[in-house]
């Protein structure tokens, strides 16, 4: 019997490990999305143009980094009609730690290379932290998040790092007349030890941040929305539950890239465990997994949304029930992601998504993607959708409105 259940367990991995040789790092475009390359190009002027880039915690310190390369050229167009928002995990592994810890000098360079190509930028730049910025979730993660904080303000001060002092929020900027950013600390959900808003008896109200957000969306229904947070709400990657034939053999490289110690049959528990019960990272684990249930609760309700993550090391879009939900989490590194389900599009490569706003009101998202070799011409175009259509007359407005931002219950 256990021969037969591992004979059958064997080639299930051979038959998956071909199928993903067929698919892997190639981008997906599911049939619905296939006549993408046909659609028109949008007409008219440009209202706003919003850059969303996750996971650039291991960017490389050496002044190359192609992510980063590709970002100075997109804010060089882009001009200060613009906004930039690092979608969290600024920081590998553990974000910021104490001045003495000899971890800190590697990571202040990884950030203050950030910092250094975002300066020059006439635009807005907004920061979020990631599970990685908290420590990885430890108990002592909120004092890593308000070092980080502190030191982003202090070297950026142009900055926005939202919400302020690690709080739930919902944060709001107003990016241009009838187009608003909505900020979400997921991570604040899923934390371990002290967070504010929490007492020491541990008593807190995690609810009141949903219904705070409701109600803001229900009084900004004239505006277009774009709701930012770390943890996507779809994927089709690791933290959705999707595996690789490899980590059922070696399942210890999902902890560290190199832990080649083979666990055939073993191994497979790992994903199981992952995709079905899940770490404090993972869509299954059960705070994860009531924070996402709330949320999509309050976003279902609302037409035409738009839901940026970063968390997973991919490219990923979905449209679903009437919203459109967006993982931008290749900033630095990359990871499996399965085509199909409910993706419109996926893509296993560094790049990041640019939401371009125009004045008739039309929406669209680009995938932007450096080149193979740095200094090579641009990447081809691999996906772009027109995510919402040109506004009716009475409803376009040309004048632009001065930022304004509101830390919603972090105050």
């Amino acid at each position: 019997m256990c021969t037969a259940v591992t004979a059958l367990l064997g080639g299930w991995l051979l038959y998956r490990y071909y199928q993903e040789r067929q698919y892997r790092r190639r981008p997906f475009v599911a049939a619905a999305e296939a006549g993408w390359a046909q659609q028109p190009e949008p007409a008219g002027p440009l209202r706003h143009r919003l850059a969303l880039v996750g996971d650039l915690g291991a960017v490389a310190t050496d002044g190359h980094d192609p992510v980063l390369a590709l970002l100075a050229t997109w804010m060089q167009q882009t001009g200060p009609a613009g906004t930039v928002v690092v979608l969290g995990d600024n920081v590998y592994p553990t974000g910021l730690p104490a001045p003495e810890h000899p971890g800190r000098a590697a990571a202040e360079r990884r950030l203050n290379t950030q910092l250094d190509a975002l300066r020059p930028y006439p635009g807005r730049v907004i920061f979020l932290s990631g599970n990685h910025d908290w420590n990885k979730g430890r108990a002592d993660g909120y004092q890593y998040l308000l070092r980080q904080e502190a030191y982003v303000l202090d070297k950026l001060p142009a900055a926005h790092y939202l919400p302020p002092r690690g709080y739930p929020g919902p944060a709001t900027v107003q990016l241009a007349e009838n187009l608003l950013l909505v900020v979400l600390n997921t991570q604040w959900w899923v934390q371990n030890g002290p967070r504010p808003g929490v007492s020491a008896a541990g008593g807190n109200d995690a609810k009141a941040p949903f219904r705070e957000l409701r109600t803001l969306l229900l009084q900004n229904q004239h505006q277009q929305i774009v709701i930012a947070g770390h943890h996507p709400l779809y994927s089709n990657a690791l933290h959705g539950g999707k595996f690789t034939a490899k980590q059922h053999v070696f399942p210890l490289t999902a902890v560290h890239k190199k832990a080649y110690l083979p666990l055939p049959v073993l191994g497979s528990f790992f994903p199981l465990y992952r995709k079905l019960v899940g770490a404090e990272e993972d869509m299954a684990h059960p705070r994860y997994r009531q924070m996402r249930r709330r949320l999509l609760r309050v976003l279902h309700e609302f037409p035409n949304l738009i839901y940026a993550a970063g968390h997973d090391h991919n490219l990923q879009y979905f449209h679903y029930r009437h919203g459109h939900y967006l993982v931008s989490g290749a900033g630095s590194k990359t990871a499996f992601v399965q085509p199909g389900g409910k993706a419109g599009f996926t893509h296993e490569h560094e790049g990041f998504f640019s939401l371009d706003f125009y004045v008739n009101g039309e929406v669209w998202l680009r995938t932007l993607e450096p080149p193979a070799t740095a200094g090579a011409e641009p990447a081809p175009e691999v996906f772009r959708k027109r995510l919402l259509p040109a506004a009716a007359p009475a409803a376009r407005s040309t004048q632009p409105q001065a930022a304004s931002v509101s830390a919603g219950s972090a105050e």
